[in-house]
C-alpha cells in the first residue's frame, strides 16, 4: 500500500497509510475502534475502492480494477471473519468447499481437498456436521479451512477470534500459526487485542484516524511502545504498581523511590539488579513486575525500590536505569517506616 486515502464524507478512515507486508509474514494491524482497520482490510480485498492511492499484490495493481477483474485477484486472498459466515443450510464439507464449487472445480477435485483442509484444521470427523452442531471454535475452525480452499497467497483475519472464550482463542491462534509455517502464508492480522499480537504476530502497525503512528517488530513495540495510543492499549498487558505501594506514593523526596523500569533484549538478559548495584553502590528490592518473552526476546516491566536519601547514590543509579533500560521514572517516594 502506497498512500492510501479513503474518506467517508469529510471523515477520513484511511489517512495516507503505506505499508508493505512480506511473503509469509504475519503482520498485526492493531488500533481502537473507529481506527480505519477494517476500512484498510476492506480495501485489501477489493470490497472498498480507495480515493487514492496504490494498492499492489503480488506485483498486480488492484485499484480501479472492475469486479470481474478482481475475481481472479479474490482467489488469492483468503479471508477469516469475526461471526464464521457459515451457511447454516449446508455441511461443513459444503461450506469449505463453496469457493472451489464457484470457481468451477469438478467434484472429486473438490472432495479432496475438502479432506485435506479438514486434516489441516482438526475437523475429519465434523464432514457431515451444520454449523449449529459445532462450537465457536469448531466454526472458525471451517472458516479457516474454507479460506484456505483455493490456496490463497494472502490471508486475512478481520478480529478472528473476538467472538471466542480465552481458551478457543489460544487454539485459533496456534492453528494460524500452524498454518503460516506449514504453507508459508501471509496473514494480514486485524485485531483491538493486544494479546493477539503478542502470541503470533512478526510484526505490528499500530493505526489510530486512519494513520500508522507505530510500527516495529512486536517485541520492540512492546517493550518500548512510543505512541499514547500503544500505550495505552498496552495497558491491559502491563504489570502497574499494587495499591498497597500506589497508595502510600508521596512527590516528596523520602527514605525510598519506587521506580519502573522496561527492560527488553540484552539489556533483559544480563544482571540488571548487581550491575546498578555496581554502579550506584545501592541495594535495590524488588517490589514487583514481571518478564515475559516474545518472538524469542526477553521483554518486561519491574517496579524496584531504592533507597534516595544519598543523592549522589542515587544519581548515578538514575543514570544508570536512564543508559541501560529501555525506559525508567521515579513513580514518587515512600517512608522507610510505612
Amino acid at each position: 500500500m502506497r498512500d492510501v486515502r479513503r474518506k467517508f464524507g469529510q471523515t477520513p478512515a484511511i489517512d495516507g497509510v503505506t505499508l508493505s507486508v512480506s511473503r509469509g509474514e504475519i503482520l498485526g494491524i492493531i488500533g481502537r475502534s473507529g481506527a480505519g482497520k477494517s476500512t484498510l482490510i476492506r480495501c485489501v480485498n477489493g470490497l472498498e475502492q480507495p480515493d487514492s492511492g496504490s494498492i499492489r499484490i503480488e506485483g498486480q495493481e488492484i485499484t480501479g480494477l472492475d469486479e470481474r477483474a478482481l475475481r481472479p485477484m479474490r482467489r488469492r486472498i483468503g479471508m477469516v471473519f469475526q461471526h464464521f459466515n457459515l451457511l447454516s443450510a449446508k455441511t461443513v464439507a459444503q461450506n469449505i468447499a463453496l469457493p472451489l464449487k464457484i470457481a468451477g472445480q469438478p467434484k472429486e477435485a473438490r472432495r479432496k481437498r475438502v479432506a485435506e483442509l479438514l486434516d489441516l484444521v482438526g475437523l475429519n470427523d465434523k464432514a457431515g456436521h451444520y454449523p449449529s452442531q459445532l462450537s465457536g471454535g469448531q466454526k472458525q475452525r471451517v472458516g479457516i479451512a474454507r479460506a484456505l480452499a483455493a490456496e490463497p497467497a494472502l490471508l486475512l483475519s478481520d478480529e478472528a477470534t473476538s467472538a471466542l472464550d480465552p481458551e478457543t482463542t489460544q487454539s485459533i491462534l496456534a492453528l494460524l500459526k500452524d498454518i503460516n509455517k506449514k504453507l508459508g502464508l501471509t496473514i494480514l492480522l486485524i485485531t483491538h487485542e493486544m494479546d493477539v499480537i503478542r502470541r503470533i504476530a512478526d510484526r505490528v502497525i499500530v493505526l489510530d484516524r486512519g494513520r500508522i503512528v507505530e510500527e516495529g517488530p512486536v517485541w520492540k513495540v512492546f517493550a518500548n511502545p512510543q505512541a499514547p495510543v500503544t500505550q495505552s492499549l498496552l495497558q491491559v498487558l502491563a504489570p502497574t504498581l499494587p495499591a498497597f505501594w500506589a497508595e502510600r506514593l508521596s512527590p516528596a523526596i523520602n527514605d525510598m523511590a519506587i521506580v519502573r523500569v522496561n527492560l527488553s533484549g540484552d539489556t533483559a538478559r544480563r544482571p540488571f539488579f548487581n550491575e546498578l548495584t555496581a554502579a550506584s553502590g545501592l541495594a535495590t528490592q524488588l517490589i514487583h513486575g514481571g518478564m515475559d518473552t516474545i518472538q524469542g526476546e526477553p521483554v518486561g516491566t519491574i517496579f524496584i525500590a531504592l533507597p534516595a536519601r544519598d543523592a549522589e547514590k542515587f544519581s548515578a543509579a538514575i543514570a544508570h536505569l536512564n543508559t541501560h533500560a529501555d525506559a525508567a521514572e521515579v513513580l514518587g517516594y515512600v517512608s522507610g517506616d510505612d
